[in-house]
């Protein structure tokens, strides 16, 4: 499969690239960031995914939570996808911010007329990994999957629904109940239909009930004064409820101001994500370069 580099700049002794390609998945032209650590001019590298949220493309990450430093530190390739496909000229598809073009939920949608291009599970879970491996220097065999948001909902659930494929999962506010929040219940009911026993496939909480593969360490970082989590779209109390009762580990962090005269804490911002982001690309190192 034929790629297109847009752009090369070089970043701590690596590049950051950007590439489009016609993905045969979603049916039209699709972005990702990748970022190549100088160890990957030598030698092959583990491949780090990163899931971003609604409304995002592949520029958010790399240019707003500064990765990049702690990546060539540590020699992982750090993709960055678009988070739906775009210009598919379906009725609707830019209508709202958090249904349709930058909110594609990492679901495969079997609903018309959404079904045909909405498929980013599909194309996260096999066509892009596919396409890295082809194409750059990676070990196939160490890969890892984060997000943000409707990007940390993707990690959780890719990485639940595949057990074995990522070596480690991390989120940053990630949202971890949909089929109980509206983001979700717009998202999926659109999606997958009116049907909700069929969105529990891609809810977090419901995947860790029945959860019984290999371990997993998961690392969830979430901030206190994020506007989202006090609106009830995020819900990480469920699902640290039910990794509790099925004795999956999982570190949640909830990041507060520092300074006790501060009457502000962290957001749902790419300012909190770049506050900790060193954090997550060390959890994931651990497992990748064990």
């Amino acid at each position: 499969m034929a790629l297109k580099q847009v752009s090369s700049n070089k970043c701590f002794e690596g590049f950051q690239k950007v590439f489009e390609h016609d993905s045969a998945e979603l049916k039209c032209k699709m972005k990702f960031g990748i970022y190549l650590p100088p160890k990957a001019e030598t030698g092959k590298c583990p491949v780090l995914y990163w899931l971003s949220g609604l409304t995002c493309t592949e520029q958010n990450f790399i240019t707003k939570a500064g990765f990049q430093q702690a990546a060539a530190e540590h020699g992982l390739i750090v993709v960055a996808p678009d988070t739906s496909p775009r210009g598919c000229n379906i009725e609707g598809e830019d209508e709202s911010w958090d249904f349709g073009t930058g909110a594609g939920f990492y679901v495969d949608a079997t609903e018309d007329p959404w079904k045909t291009n909405y498929r980013m599970y599909s194309y996260i879970k096999d066509e892009l990994p596919k396409l890295i491996n082809a194409n750059f220097p990676t070990d196939p065999e160490r890969m890892s999957i984060f997000g943000h948001s409707m990007g940390g909902h993707g990690a959780l659930i890719l990485a639940l629904k595949n057990p074995g494929k990522y070596k480690s999962v991390s989120a940053f506010a990630p949202i971890c109940n949909p089929i109980q929040c509206q983001w979700g219940k717009k998202a999926l009911g659109g999606y997958l239909g009116p049907d909700a026993s069929k969105w529990e496939a891609y809810d977090a909480t419901q995947l860790v009930k029945s959860y019984s593969g290999s371990g997993l360490d998961i690392l969830i970082d979430q901030g206190k004064d994020d506007q989202f989590l006090s609106a009830g779209q995020l819900l990480p109390d469920n699902f640290i409820a039910a990794c509790t009762e099925r004795k999956i580990p999982v570190v949640f962090r909830l990041q507060q101001a520092s300074c006790f005269c501060s009457p502000w804490g962290y957001d749902h911002s790419y300012f909190f994500i770049a506050s900790f982001i060193n954090d997550h690309i060390k959890h994931h190192a651990k497992y990748l370069n064990a």
